[in-house]
C-alpha cells in the first residue's frame, strides 16, 4: 500500500506570480504548480510531483517499448572519446558536446546520445546472423551545452530521454523495425493526451539516410512544420519543399533600369515606393561563413531557412552579418545588394529565381535600386538551391493540396541509420555463409521530460495545469476546508485509506491555509479530481470536481470511494 501524501509533508512550492524568465505556458505552469525547480541555466530538479508525473509518461514509454520487443538496458553518462573519434563525431558534434578529461588525461563526454557507445558493445560481442535483429533501449538523463536553454524542458542542457538502437542483417529487417517503432510512438503520444502529425526530418548529426519527427503543433515549438490537410504531406523546415501560387516577378520582359531609392532598404519600403508586390523584389540576405561575406537571394516574400542553408553549407557555423562586420566587406553595399555585376562575393539563390522576369533588386550602389530585371539576361542565379521557406498558402508537393505553415515541439525522432556507425566502427556480423557483413542499424529517441512540458503546455486553462489522467502525478486530491477540524481530517484519511485499497493514489491538502488559497493550489496543480471536505459532512455530504471538465456534483461520504473511482473512469 502507498504511503499517505500530505501537502503539508511533500514538497509542493507553488508560486502565485509568473516567474520572470518564463517563455511559455508550459514553463510558467511547471514552476507554479511546484513541479520543478531550476538549479542553474537550462538545469532543473524535479520535486515530488514532477518526478511523479515525470515516471508516468517513462512507465507508458517502457511499456510501449517493451511491446515492440526492445529490450531495456543501461548505460554510463560518461562516454569514452575513441568511439566518438572512430565515428566522426567528437569534433562534428562541436561546442553542445559537454566534454572532460580525467586525472590521467583521457577525453570523455556526458553523453547527449549513445550510438558510438552501443554500436561498441554490440561489436565486442560478433553477432552471429542468429543473433540480430535486436532493439536495445535506455531511459536515461542526457547532457547538451545548449548555446541558449529556454523554453524550461524544451531546451534544455540536462534532460531525460528515451533512446533505443537496432540492429538488423539488412534493409528489410530495418524496415520492419522502423515500422514498428514508428507505430510504438504513435501510440505513446496517444497515452498521453498528444496529438502529433509526424514529418520527414533532416538527419542532421546522427545521420542515416530516413528520418521522421513526431511533432505536437504549439506555438512554444521551435520547429516549423509544413503540412497538408489533403494528403497528410508534412515535412520539417530542413527538408520541406513547395510550389508557389504566385510567380515570382512578372510576365512581361522590361528593359533595367535604375532607380533612386534613398534610405529603402526593407522589402515592405521598396515594394511601396515602386508600386508592386512583395513578389516582384528580390531580397539578399547577408552571411557570414568562416570569415567570408555569402549573399543569399531569395523572393521578397520568403524568409531564408537557416535549416536548409545550414544543410546546403553543410555546416551550422554562420550567422547574418553584423553591422560592425560591414566594414570588412568593401564590395558590398548592405541595404543595395543585388546580382547584377556583384563581384567577389559567393552567392546562394533560391530556386524560385530561376527565370524570374521583371523583378527589382539592389544596384550594389547605396540609395539606389534596379527594375526590369530578368534572369538569365542580366545575371545567373546559380547556384540554385532550396533555401527559402514556405508560406501559407503554398502548393503541397505531393498532391494539389494547399501547406498550412505551424510551429511545433519535436517530441521523437527516429533514424533509418544504414551503415553510418557500424562500418566505420568495424562492427560486423557473420552470415549463413561464413561471411562476414557489416551490420545495419536504426535509431529511436523519445524526450520524456520533454513529453512531460508538452502535456502541461497543451493540457491547462487560465487556472492552471489539466492533467489527463495517465500522467497525472496523482489522481486525486481530497482539500480538507479546515485542518483544525478534527472530523474533517479524519474524513480524508479515513476516504485516502479507502481509496488507496483501490489502489487509487491521494495528496491530501491538510495545510493551515484558507479555503480560498486551496482551492486556487488545486486548480494550479490540476490533478484530475478533487473532492472538497468541509462543512457538508455534517449532512454526510462531500463535493467533487472533475478539474479537466469543471464539472461539480454532490456525493454522500458512505458512498465517496466508489464515487471517486467512478469520476476517475469518466475523467480524460
Amino acid at each position: 500500500m502507498k504511503m499517505m501524501l500530505k501537502f503539508s509533508r511533500v514538497t509542493v512550492p507553488t508560486l502565485r506570480e509568473k516567474p520572470v524568465d518564463c517563455e511559455v505556458v508550459g514553463h510558467e505552469l511547471m514552476l507554479r504548480a511546484g513541479l520543478m525547480r531550476p538549479v542553474s541555466s537550462g538545469i532543473y530538479m524535479m520535486l515530488p510531483l514532477g518526478l511523479s508525473a515525470l515516471l508516468k509518461v517513462e512507465n507508458i514509454v517502457r511499456e510501449e517499448m517493451n511491446k515492440t520487443g526492445a529490450i531495456e538496458l543501461e548505460l554510463p553518462s560518461l562516454h569514452p572519446s575513441e568511439s566518438w573519434q572512430a565515428s566522426g563525431r567528437w569534433f562534428e558534434y562541436g561546442p553542445e558536446m559537454m566534454r572532460l578529461t580525467d586525472r590521467h588525461g583521457r577525453d570523455f563526454c556526458l553523453g547527449p546520445t549513445a550510438e558510438e557507445l552501443i554500436t561498441h558493445y554490440v561489436g565486442k560481442a560478433a553477432p552471429s546472423y542468429r543473433d540480430l535483429p535486436v532493439n536495445l533501449y535506455q531511459i536515461k538523463t542526457k547532457f547538451r551545452d545548449e548555446p541558449r536553454p529556454r523554453f524550461g524542458l524544451l531546451r534544455a542542457r540536462e534532460f531525460r530521454m528515451k533512446d533505443a538502437y537496432s540492429f538488423h542483417r539488412g534493409t528489410e529487417e530495418l524496415d520492419e523495425t522502423y515500422e514498428r517503432m514508428y507505430q510504438a510512438y504513435l501510440e505513446i503520444a496517444r497515452r498521453c493526451s498528444l496529438e502529433v502529425k509526424v514529418v520527414e526530418a533532416s538527419t542532421g548529426l546522427i545521420g542515416g539516410d530516413v528520418s521522421h519527427e513526431f511533432m505536437v503543433l504549439s506555438d512554444a515549438g521551435e520547429d516549423t512544420v509544413s503540412l497538408c490537410e489533403k494528403c497528410g504531406y508534412g515535412a520539417n523546415a530542413e527538408l520541406e519543399r513547395h510550389r508557389p501560387t504566385l510567380r515570382f516577378g512578372g510576365e512581361e520582359e522590361e528593359e533595367i533600369e535604375e532607380v533612386h531609392t534613398p534610405g529603402l532598404t526593407s522589402i515592405d519600403d521598396v515594394s511601396e515606393f515602386m508600386g508592386v508586390p512583395a513578389r516582384m523584389v528580390l531580397k539578399c540576405v547577408l552571411y557570414v561563413v568562416g570569415g567570408d561575406a555569402l549573399a543569399v537571394f531569395i523572393p521578397g516574400y520568403r524568409e531564408v531557412s537557416t535549416k536548409k542553408l545550414a544543410a546546403v553549407l553543410k555546416t551550422d557555423s554562420f550567422h547574418p552579418m553584423r553591422e560592425d562586420e560591414f566594414p570588412f566587406f568593401p564590395s558590398l553595399t548592405p541595404g543595395f545588394v543585388g546580382p547584377v555585376g556583384l563581384r567577389d562575393t559567393k552567392v546562394i539563390f533560391d530556386e524560385e529565381v530561376v527565370g524570374a522576369r521583371n523583378i527589382i533588386c539592389g544596384a550594389n550602389k547605396e540609395d539606389y535600386h534596379l527594375k526590369g530585371v530578368e534572369e538569365k539576361r542580366d545575371f545567373r542565379a546559380e547556384p540554385a538551391m532550396n533555401v527559402a521557406s514556405s508560406v501559407e498558402g503554398d502548393e503541397c508537393p505531393s498532391c494539389d493540396g494547399a501547406l498550412t505553415i505551424s510551429r511545433g515541439i519535436e517530441i521523437g525522432h527516429i533514424f533509418k541509420l544504414g551503415l553510418k556507425y557500424s562500418k566505420p566502427l568495424g562492427v560486423e556480423f557473420t552470415d549463413r555463409d561464413g561471411s562476414l557483413m557489416p551490420v545495419v542499424m536504426g535509431t529511436y529517441g523519445m524526450g520524456t521530460t520533454r513529453i512531460l512540458q508538452t502535456v502541461v503546455e497543451q493540457h491547462h486553462d487560465d487556472r492552471g495545469i489539466r492533467w489527463p489522467k495517465a500522467v497525472a502525478p496523482i489522481p486525486v486530491e481530497l482539500i480538507v476546508l479546515n485542518s483544525e477540524n478534527n472530523e474533517q481530517i479524519e474524513t480524508a484519511e479515513n476516504l485516502s485509506r479507502e481509496l488507496e485499497k483501490k489502489e487509487i493514489e491521494v495528496l491530501i491538502d491538510d495545510r493551515s491555509l484558507s479555503p480560498g488559497i486551496k482551492f486556487n493550489d488545486a486548480d494550479l496543480v490540476g490533478l484530475p479530481i478533487q473532492v472538497v471536505i468541509g462543512n457538508k459532512i455534517s449532512r454526510g455530504m462531500l463535493d467533487l470536481k472533475l478539474r479537466y471538465t469543471s464539472i461539480k456534483r454532490d456525493v454522500e461520504i458512505r458512498n465517496a470511494g466508489g464515487a471517486v473511482e467512478n469520476a476517475l473512469k469518466e475523467a480524460r
